[in-house]
């Protein structure tokens, strides 16, 4: 299944929190329903994004990672 993206955000080489803040940032910018892509090198990420779109409603539409690096689609909930 493939999904497009609104935004994307580079979190490449950021630590925790950076990456989960950064993504927080682009979330109140995009309007409901738009799809996120974040891009990651944390590993720590792969929790925290998890829990940061099941604490806030978002979809988590997708987690993958290649070569240490993750890729997240998320889905900005409709309100």
């Amino acid at each position: 299944m493939s999904f497009e993206f609104s935004k994307s955000v580079d979190a490449t080489g950021l630590t925790c929190p950076e990456p989960v803040m950064m993504l927080h940032s682009a979330v109140r910018d995009a309007k409901a329903g738009e799809v996120l892509r974040v891009i990651a090198t944390d590993p720590s990420t792969q929790k925290d994004i998890a829990h940061f779109c099941e604490f806030l409603g978002h979809q988590l539409i997708s987690s993958t990672s290649e070569n240490d690096t993750f890729v997240f689609l998320i889905k900005k909930k409709c309100t």
